[in-house]
């Protein structure tokens, strides 16, 4: 898998401002690594929290509550996710392909948002015992929200790969395009979008914008006294992610191009 993030970050385009390229990286790595144990991703969920508690400074109260300030940092850490493409996705998963491998990235993303979920809720209650730390509590579900939102961008993309739609451009358009894939809970049509670009249009960065909120509403049950918070976080990030996929899949299959025919058979 660092291959193919570095083979990734060669198409990568400059983000707009240095100060972002750390919390880019730590939200990719959070979404990429499907071995990840709890006590490292809970970590480097810490390490993320306290990044975006400087930024939301910075940011002030009004982009936080209209979500501007999350879903520009979704789509300046898109580049950074990891996104493995059809031969590795096979290899990864024993050979599997079709509906087979479909199945497993999303069983496999479901276990990572529920990861997440656990490892959010967890360290909301040891900060719910201690009230002076509450006041790092937005920072951390907007961590928490950041990384389900990359785990499950990775998901639609690899989703892609799976059923043949295939997405060109750069790195960071194609992120782009996959993050408004997200955001729309639809698959991407390249008939329709012709030649995707890194910058989202206005009703693009709405919908991103709302998605976000949702999301970060959703995780706002982390906040729970003791570990209520993380079970159910962990439920709730794992319920949201399979239906995201069975939305998509529906939507794939309905684009993916027909398979090719059988050698001396007749066309399909």
């Amino acid at each position: 898998m660092a291959g193919d993030l570095e083979r990734r970050r060669d198409d990568v385009e400059p983000a707009p401002g240095g100060g972002s390229t750390e919390l880019g990286e730590l939200i990719g790595r959070l979404a990429g690594d499907d071995e990840m144990d709890r006590e490292t991703r809970g970590r480097l969920l810490g390490r993320l929290a306290r990044l975006l508690g400087q930024g939301a400074r910075r940011a002030g109260a009004a982009g936080i509550a209209r979500g501007r300030l999350l879903a520009d940092l979704l789509v300046e850490a898109a580049p950074h996710i990891p996104i493995r493409d059809l031969e590795t996705l096979s290899r990864h998963h024993h050979g599997l392909a079709g509906e087979d491998l479909a199945d497993n990235v999303v069983r496999v993303a479901g276990h990572a948002t529920t990861g997440v979920g656990a490892a959010g809720g967890a360290l909301a209650a040891v900060e719910f015992a201690a009230p002076p730390l509450l006041l790092t509590a937005p920072a951390q579900i907007a961590a928490e929200t950041l990384v389900v939102a990359a785990i499950e961008v990775k998901m639609i993309a690899e989703l892609h790969e799976v059923y043949g739609v295939r997405v060109q451009g750069t790195g960071t358009a194609r992120g782009a395009a996959f993050v408004t894939a997200w955001a729309r809970q639809r698959g991407v049509n390249p008939l329709e979008g012709g030649t995707f670009t890194s910058a989202l249009g206005s009703a693009a960065k709405a919908t991103l914008r709302k998605r976000m909120m949702r999301t970060f509403g959703r995780h706002m049950t982390t906040m729970g006294p003791l570990l209520t918070g993380a079970a159910a976080g962990a439920a709730l990030n794992r319920a949201a992610t399979r239906a995201l996929a069975a939305k998509v899949r529906q939507d794939l299959r309905g684009t993916a191009p027909s398979p090719p025919p059988l050698p001396g058979g007749p066309p399909r």
